[in-house]
C-alpha cells in the first residue's frame, strides 16, 4: 500500500500564533517545527501499522523564505518514510501519477473566514477571501483533495482543529476519518489536546482510516471545472490578473476554467 502524507503546520496541537508558523530562527518557530514533525511521524506510524509499504511525506506549509514547503525537521522524521521538498505548492505530482492508494492530511487549518478556525486562511493569510470550485467554497483541504483526486487517490484522514475536521467531512463525506487536536476559541486561541495525546490519536486515526480505502471517494470538483477567487482588495488581484486563462470578473474577483480541475488550476497558479 502506497500512502501520501500531506501536511501543514497551522493545525498542529500547540500552535495558535503566526509567530509559530512563520519561517525564521525564532524559538517559537523552531519549537513549532518539532511539534509539526512529530505529528507527521504519528501518521507514518499509523500508516505502517495499517500495512503501508511506501510512505511519502509532502510538506505544504509556506512558512516563508527558505522554509517554504521545508518546515519539518528531517533528522526527526521516521526513517520508514521519504519526504519531498517542492519549490511551488501543488507542483509535485509524481507519486500520485505513479499510483497512490490513500492520502492522509495532517495539521490542516480551516478556510478563510471560518469563525473558530485557528489561523484560518486560504492560500494567503490576507489576500484570498474566498475560493470556489464549480461554485463550492473550499479551503486548502479542498485544494489538496482535488490534487489527489485528479489522479484517483482518496483522502481518508484529516487532522487539525475542529473547524477543519467539520469542513473536511462536509466536502468529502461522513466516511472521512477526522482527528481534532484542538478546538478553536477564535482565530488565535484554542483549547488543545497535549502533543503526546494528539500524536496517539493521529496514529490511531491513520491506522483506522487506511483500513478501509473505499470509505471516501476520490474528490472530483467536476468536469469542466471553474475556479473562482474573491480577493480582499483590488491590489491583491493584480498578481493573478494577467496569468494564463484568467478572466477578471470584478474589482476583486476572477475566474479560470478548464476541462478538469488540474488544467484549470495549473494553468494559472504556477
Amino acid at each position: 500500500m502506497r500512502v501520501f502524507v500531506i501536511s501543514d503546520i497551522e493545525g498542529v496541537a500547540g500552535i495558535v500564533t503566526w509567530g509559530q508558523a512563520t519561517g525564521g530562527d525564532s524559538t517559537l518557530f523552531q519549537e513549532a517545527r518539532l511539534l509539526y514533525t512529530e505529528e507527521i511521524n504519528a501518521a507514518v506510524r499509523g500508516a505502517k501499522a495499517a500495512g503501508a509499504t511506501e510512505i511519502v511525506v509532502m510538506d505544504c506549509h509556506g512558512a516563508g523564505g527558505d522554509y517554504d514547503f521545508n518546515s519539518l525537521v528531517p533528522d526527526r522524521l521516521d526513517p520508514d518514510c521519504e519526504f519531498v521538498v517542492q519549490s511551488e505548492w501543488t507542483e509535485y505530482t509524481t507519486f500520485l501519477e505513479d499510483g497512490c492508494d490513500g492520502a492522509l492530511f495532517i495539521g490542516m487549518h480551516a478556510k478563510a473566514g471560518a469563525e473558530t478556525g485557528v489561523l484560518s486562511h486560504t492560500v494567503s493569510g490576507q489576500a484570498w477571501q474566498d475560493l470556489r470550485f464549480n461554485g463550492v467554497s473550499v479551503g486548502e483541504t479542498g485544494i489538496n483533495a482535488a490534487l489527489c483526486g485528479h489522479w484517483g487517490t482518496p483522502v481518508v484522514l484529516v487532522t487539525g482543529d475542529r473547524a477543519v475536521c467539520e469542513e473536511g467531512r462536509a466536502l468529502l463525506g461522513d466516511g472521512l476519518t477526522v482527528v481534532d487536536v484542538k478546538e478553536g476559541l477564535g482565530r488565535f486561541s484554542a483549547r488543545m489536546k497535549t502533543p503526546q495525546r494528539a500524536r496517539e490519536l493521529i496514529e490511531d486515526g491513520a491506522r483506522r482510516a487506511l483500513a478501509d480505502l473505499s470509505a471516501v471517494a476520490p474528490y472530483e470538483p467536476g468536469r469542466p471545472c471553474e475556479i473562482a477567487i474573491d480577493f480582499s482588495s483590488p491590489d491583491r488581484l493584480r498578481e493573478y490578473a494577467n496569468r494564463k486563462g484568467v478572466e477578471v470578473t470584478g474589482s476583486r474577483s476572477l475566474v479560470v476554467r478548464g476541462d478538469d480541475w488540474w488544467s484549470a488550476w495549473s494553468g494559472f497558479f504556477f
